[in-house]
């Protein structure tokens, strides 16, 4: 099952495209909230984006956020303890197993993979489609973390 959605990234639509993937995990929505946040922030309110997230044939899941500015790339830095903010991609780089970014001609695409171990109980979890290639320039990817006992 793939969820798609194109939208404007204002501060309105981050709780709004939650709810609309309730029924993914935990670790999904939050990643969502932050991929959006990060193009409100970075490029501005009222950017055009589209929101896919999709099943692995590999049993992760899939969460995609395309915007029209591919110069404006994401970067993980530390913040310190007093920073209000530029914690989401920390964030976003400890609960996914691996992300990165893939630029077009006039978008780039900011992804990332996590297990769904935390999905809800008595709902599907996003299946199916195949995993995207990866043809990216700047790519993270990490080393699968074991899992918890």
């Amino acid at each position: 099952m793939t969820f798609e959605l194109s939208l404007l990234a204002t501060p309105k639509s981050v709780p709004e495209l939650r709810d609309q993937l309730r029924r993914h995990g935990h670790d999904v929505r939050l990643c969502v909230s932050e991929l959006l946040t990060n193009v409100i922030d970075h490029l501005g309110e009222g950017t055009p984006v589209t929101v896919r997230v999709t099943g692995t044939s590999y049993g992760r899941t899939r969460i995609e956020v395309t915007d029209p500015d591919p110069r404006a790339l994401p970067v993980l830095l530390p913040a310190t303890t007093t920073e209000e903010s530029g914690r989401g991609l920390a964030l976003l780089d400890a609960l996914a197993e691996r992300w990165g970014v893939e630029r077009g001609a006039g978008r780039k695409t900011v992804w990332c993979e996590v297990q769904e171990a935390r999905t809800p109980r008595n709902t599907p979890q996003c299946a199916g489609g195949p995993g995207r290639a990866e043809s990216s320039s700047h790519r993270v990817t990490k080393t699968p973390r074991s899992p918890s006992p």
